[in-house]
């Protein structure tokens, strides 16, 4: 078979181009008389397409193949960020796959009737923040091309169909867990129950819920209405604290301020983002640092003792904080994924990543601490970076130390890889990147003392995984792009609802003055030219009025209208 110059195949769907090259070191295919043939259906060539083509030559054939080509993704192009921090550009074949890889968990753990996932694994039971990670993971991977947009929408409206419908705790906002299949309040063993509210993880929902109506205009109205039910006025206090729930033994409900620094932050920009007035919680103080490595790590100045809640230093709230909103302040629309406008929290976040490194290079021990689930108990820990005074103390809920459940986390691992563009966070990717199962997703992380991996997937850690991919072709992923009018803005607007439930108020706007003498004027809620029966008295801040009298009117009295029966009785008869 003579050929003058190669030539260029394009074979079936997958888009994958060969060249056939007069090579001899590989047959194609013996026919028995001295002829090598190949035939292949579906086949481009040179722009033609045919049914199928057959190769025949009387000396072997051999194929080089080229890279492997990934389809092109043109989904986000609006919304796509010129330039951001950490790396930046489309996934390789080797990360697109990952992205199938930890979509794979949502499809093995979903639940149809209510369009939930499961938390963990089999286990039908979830989380407001693992929730959070689903409509992360859902958002990630319609963006990246591994579903389409009736998967997507279907998958979407199931869940707020659910989301507006969930039984809520005390009548008052979500419970801290549901059954994943039924909806149902439950604790933690996944038995019926009504156990408290979590500020943190209803936080993190509002975040996600904002993305998915800012990327997603037309599901918009019905985001808007999941929240909307929700009483507020016991979650978020007069100076700007988040306040969650528990049942107590006697069956009343005790409310606990909750959120420490690198979580409490995160949480209450979910709750800005809609309006919130959370100044306080967004704020780092009290603060305190302790140095570690030569980096002054820094960590919650309450202490535990007194205020009987724990503060981990963990990786997990500045990532999530990196990926979803580039460390901006809420009210940040300029989608600048260059320029973090809340500073101090990118600062927080590079010492957080750089004293991890550097317990790699002095050590030697692969780091990338988050809190994660384990096999067996206590079935979750707190591995943190700094907490009871100790640095690298890994605890489960109960304050129990557990140095043999210090892992890699899987997500920490990623999340920082999309971050950081370094030879370390390269180190941190090959650790993870294959710590999986095709069609389950993501294990939690590789034990740190060579246990081996953790054998369980789970919503948060796969979800994250596709956030910080993500995260790598686009950028922050809450970008500022709808400028439609919100429901949640405008319902129930002039009515004591909002009031009630505590909702902001963004139609009604508070002017500041000093002692009032050179206000800004504003329009008076009635004008004057509304006023008929009495003369306005323009001054102060309202209308007065003075001369107030009705006018004479000509107008007839109304008349009783004369109308014949509809029926007629019969006349009663003489005697």
């Amino acid at each position: 078979m003579k050929m003058v110059k190669p030539m260029q195949w394009l074979f079936g769907a997958a888009a994958t181009f060969f060249t056939l090259l007069p090579l001899s070191n590989v047959a194609a295919q013996d026919t028995g008389d001295d002829v090598l043939a190949i035939t292949i259906d579906g086949i481009t060539v040179d722009g033609e397409d045919y049914r199928s083509v057959t190769i025949t030559s009387d000396s072997p054939l051999s194929f080089q193949f080229g890279e492997p080509v990934v389809p092109t993704c043109m989904r986000g192009s609006l919304v796509q960020s010129s330039a951001h921090f950490g790396r930046s550009g489309p996934l390789t074949p080797r990360e697109f796959a990952m992205a199938q890889t930890a979509w794979s968990y949502f499809e093995s753990s979903y639940q149809s009737e209510t369009g939930l996932v499961n938390a963990v694994g089999a286990f039908p039971s979830t989380t407001l923040w693992d929730t959070a990670s689903y409509v992360s993971a859902l958002v990630a991977a319609y963006e990246l091309c591994v579903i389409d947009k009736r998967e997507f929408d279907n998958r979407a409206t199931r869940l707020i169909d659910t989301l507006r419908n969930l039984p809520l705790y005390r009548g008052e906002a979500p419970n801290k867990v549901y059954n994943a299949a039924t909806g149902a309040m439950v604790d933690y063993a996944n038995e019926p129950g009504e156990i408290g509210m979590s500020a943190n993880d209803i936080g993190r929902l509002l975040v996600w819920l904002q993305i998915l109506k800012e990327r997603h205009p037309h599901l918009a109205n019905g985001v808007d209405n999941v929240p909307m039910r929700w009483n507020f006025c016991n979650l978020i206090n007069d100076d700007g604290r988040m306040f969650g729930s528990f049942t107590q033994s006697n069956g009343e409900t005790r409310y606990v301020q909750e959120g420490r620094l690198g979580y409490e932050e995160y949480a209450a920009k979910g709750f800005a983002l809609w309006g919130f007035d959370v100044a306080r919680a967004m704020s780092p103080e009290p603060l305190d640092y302790i140095e570690i490595f030569g980096v002054r790590v820094p960590f919650d100045g309450r202490d535990p003792r007194v205020f009987k809640n724990q503060n981990y230093v963990l990786t997990e709230g500045y990532i999530l904080d990196g990926l979803e909103m580039g460390w901006d302040l809420p009210d940040d629309m300029s989608n600048d994924g260059l320029t973090a406008s809340n500073g101090w929290r990118a600062e927080f976040a590079n010492r957080i990543y750089l004293v991890q490194q550097r317990r790699f290079e002095q050590t030697g021990v692969i780091t990338a601490r988050s809190e994660h689930q384990v096999e067996g108990s206590p079935y979750f820990v707190y591995d943190s970076i700094f907490a009871n005074g100790y640095p690298w103390n890994t605890l489960d809920p109960t304050g129990e130390y557990q140095p043999d459940r210090a892992a890699v986390s899987a997500k920490a691992a990623v999340g920082m890889w999309a971050l950081w563009d370094t030879d370390y966070t390269d180190l941190l990717f090959e650790t993870v990147a294959d710590l999986s199962q095709p069609d389950r997703g993501f294990y939690e992380g590789l034990y740190e003392n060579g246990n081996g991996f953790i054998p369980l997937q789970t919503a948060n850690n796969n979800g994250i995984i596709l956030a910080a991919l993500l995260y790598k072709v686009q950028g922050p992923i809450l970008q500022r792009v709808n400028e439609n009018t919100h429901v949640w803005d405008t319902a129930f607007v002039g009515t004591d609802i909002r009031d009630n439930k505590c909702h902001p108020n963004r139609m009604i706007q508070d002017v500041p003055c000093c002692a009032c003498a050179n206000a800004t004027r504003i329009a008076p809620v009635i004008p004057v030219e509304a006023f008929r029966y009495c003369r306005p008295v323009v001054g102060g801040s309202e209308v007065g009025a003075t001369d107030c009298s009705t006018t004479e009117h000509n107008l007839a009295l109304p008349q009783v209208r004369q109308v014949l029966p509809s029926s007629c009785p019969v006349p009663a008869s003489n005697p």
